[in-house]
């Protein structure tokens, strides 16, 4: 008897079917938000690399127990655990910002879930936020996508809110789309990557929707981006920098966050 189409999976998965696995992956998750009456985020970007700071002194630790001449990378291996102790800082700041925020949210009046925690569902600043949130005991979203490295989905993510996507433009779709406000951290190509889109949608109205985004961490992202530079030689206007605000603790954050979300969506 002849399979229907959409239960033949060789055609699924061919190259014919592309369009049908795009659709799913806006289809679907649009369906399990309304159903869990997700009403809009909170997103944090950030670092997959970070590790929380027990973990950082730990490792720390034990390569300074080690015998510098008989480790012949001992410097190299030294220097990189002290520099992971000292991004350690931003782990437990997202941790600490994301509770704050859930904490709040979960304390407004709402007949759906309003402000909730969401990141790309890995390790690092993402697991950071995810962890915040269920210390607070609210509800915390994984957008997790399917790359060789890095990326599995962390522990602090609610079951029936872990997402796994193929394509990264649905996964930046969903991560932007529900969002009233981002929190970018330190991070890598692909945090600069989430960043500069946001930005860019920002500047050119294709994001309409009032939206703030937090910028954390002044001292690194000053020696990553040279934001003033663009200006200067006119790649920029000044005003394009009136779409995103520096933070460097928790409270400040909260605080530029809780008044941009009461003021323009409460």
């Amino acid at each position: 008897m002849p399979v229907k189409a959409y239960k033949n999976l060789e055609f699924i998965n061919s190259p014919d079917a592309r369009i049908i696995r795009i659709i799913s992956e806006f289809l679907e998750p649009q369906s399990r938000f309304n159903r869990l009456k997700i009403k809009d985020t909170i997103v944090f970007f950030g670092s997959a690399r970070f590790v929380d700071r027990k973990t950082a002194l730990k490792m720390y630790n034990e390569i300074k127990k080690l015998d510098p001449k008989k480790v012949k990378d001992f410097p190299e291996r030294l220097r990189k655990s002290q520099i992971a102790l000292e991004m350690s800082k931003y782990y437990e700041d997202a941790v600490q910002l994301s509770k704050m925020l859930t904490e709040w949210s979960l304390s407004l009046p709402s007949d759906g879930r309003r402000f909730v925690v969401c990141t790309g569902g890995g390790p690092g600043i993402m697991e950071a936020a995810n962890k915040g949130a269920k210390l607070a005991k609210g509800k915390s979203i994984g957008l997790n996508i399917s790359i060789p490295t890095e990326q599995y989905v962390n522990k602090y993510v609610d079951e029936e809110l872990s997402f796994e996507f193929h394509y990264f433009f649905m996964r930046k779709f969903w991560l932007v789309y529900l969002a009233k406000a981002l929190v970018i951290f330190p991070g890598g190509f692909g945090t600069m990557d989430e960043l500069m889109e946001v930005l860019t949608l920002s500047q050119t109205g294709k994001i309409s929707k009032k939206m703030a985004v937090i910028i954390y961490g002044t001292d690194y992202w000053n020696k990553v981006i040279n934001f003033d530079a663009m200006v200067e030689h006119g790649c920029i206007d000044k005003k394009d920098t009136k779409i995103f605000t520096y933070c460097d603790t928790p409270e400040q954050a909260f605080n530029e966050l809780k008044n941009f979300l009461t003021k323009n969506y409460l």
